[in-house]
């Protein structure tokens, strides 16, 4: 039988073929080596592609920290909650439109110039937890969702500085939480969270409306749930002995009222007033001061920043918007100037992406006031600090 040679040159090209494979390495798969390069000069890592993966906050590692023991030293969770807003609903959609905002963070490694610190490159260990699982059908028991998977992350060791006292009330130090909202209604659980591990703490509170307001006069308190909404949980909070006495303080304000009594039970929830309008005589610099002096550098601070604190122009996407609000350059300085005060843990709520531009204008802001919070976290060091000064200063890595 003859062999056509078309045949044998098939089968000789078959048989290099498989002698070459013989001789090829493996290659890898996309593990750390191929996910994030090593930068040169300062340091650090960079996502490889930051329109690619998975998305978390800033391209950092995720962990199911609900469901493991993982330690870390910060932590972003989401709550993914709003029904309790008044006018646009859609921030459910918040944490994973900043998460979207956040990708470029650390494109060119991280490094924030103004605070001469790269909090993606430090003694701290950050990441993404993901979101705690809340029901959109029962408020009530959403509310406790939030608090309860809040609390599980906040009361854990953290990663660093374990066994080294700190400033909660089992005198022990804890980790920081940054929570993305959600409307903010998730505060009320997020300070009822804190107070298990702290006691009463102050609040730095951005935003364009009170909050304070008594059920009564924000949406009627139709029954025991529904006066608690984005409009009243700092009135709750002030009624559960959650903050501390005339240390807390509004930054931003705007708002219509409906009356001047409105201001007057604010000051009895223990709230001071900065208005949106008094950056033009006092400036960033005097808003900085305001809150500085307001709430101390000595006690545990809670920080809360609703997104509708930047003016429509630079933040669309929120639930309920007001004109006349700050840049986001405005409150970018405003939140650096808080540097050396000891924030614990923060949130920043009302964003909601279906209202935002194509260019995510909204997202990316909020994500980049997170990177400004998250960069004074890591400068300030663990919490252990805050009852020992006479440490030895942690390196913070350029």
């Amino acid at each position: 039988m003859r062999v056509s040679g078309t045949v044998l040159s098939i089968a000789a090209l078959v048989a290099a073929h498989g002698d070459h494979d013989s001789h090829q390495e493996p290659m890898s798969g996309p593990f750390d080596g191929l996910w994030y390069n090593s930068l040169p000069g300062d340091g650090g890592t960079q996502a490889d592609s930051i329109f690619s993966g998975i998305t978390t906050f800033g391209r950092l590692k995720y962990h199911p920290c609900l469901s493991s023991n993982v330690k870390y030293d910060i932590a972003f969770i989401g709550a993914p909650f709003d029904t309790g807003t008044s006018y646009r609903p859609g921030a459910r959609f918040g944490p994973s439109g900043i998460r979207q905002g956040s990708r470029r963070l650390n494109l060119y490694g991280g490094y924030n110039v103004p605070l001469a610190a790269n909090p993606f490159n430090s003694w701290a260990k950050v990441v993404d937890c993901g979101d705690i699982p809340v029901t959109s059908y029962d408020n009530a028991y959403a509310l406790q969702q939030i608090e309860e998977g809040h609390n599980l992350l906040l009361s854990r060791a953290p990663f660093t500085h374990a066994s080294k006292p700190g400033p909660s009330k089992k005198g022990k130090t804890l980790p920081r939480l940054i929570t993305m909202g959600g409307d903010h209604t998730i505060t009320l659980p997020l300070l009822r969270s804190i107070n298990r591990e702290y006691g009463p703490v102050s609040v730095i509170h951005f935003d364009s409306h009170l909050d304070t307001w008594k059920p009564k006069v924000f949406g009627g308190a139709p029954s025991e749930q529904a006066a608690i909404n984005h409009g009243t949980y700092f009135f709750h909070a002030a009624q559960e002995g959650l903050l501390a006495n005339d240390t807390n303080i509004h930054a931003g304000i705007r708002t219509t009222l409906s009356g001047p009594s409105d201001y007057e039970n604010d000051g009895y929830c223990g709230f001071e007033i900065s208005e949106a309008r008094e950056i033009d005589t006092i400036g960033t610099a005097g808003i900085i001061k305001k809150i500085r002096d307001r709430v101390g550098t000595k006690n545990p601070v809670y920080l809360s920043i609703d997104i509708d604190t930047l003016d429509p122009a630079f933040a669309p996407a929120t639930g309920t918007p007001e004109t006349g609000g700050w840049s986001t350059r405005e409150l970018r300085t405003i939140i650096r100037g808080l540097e050396g005060i000891n924030l614990i843990a923060t949130d920043i709520v009302e964003v909601a992406p279906a209202y935002d531009t194509n260019a995510e204008l909204t997202t990316m802001a909020a994500a980049d006031v997170l990177y400004e919070v998250m960069t004074l976290m890591v400068k300030a060091g663990p919490l252990s600090r805050m009852v020992d000064e006479e440490e030895e200063t942690i390196e913070l890595k350029a």
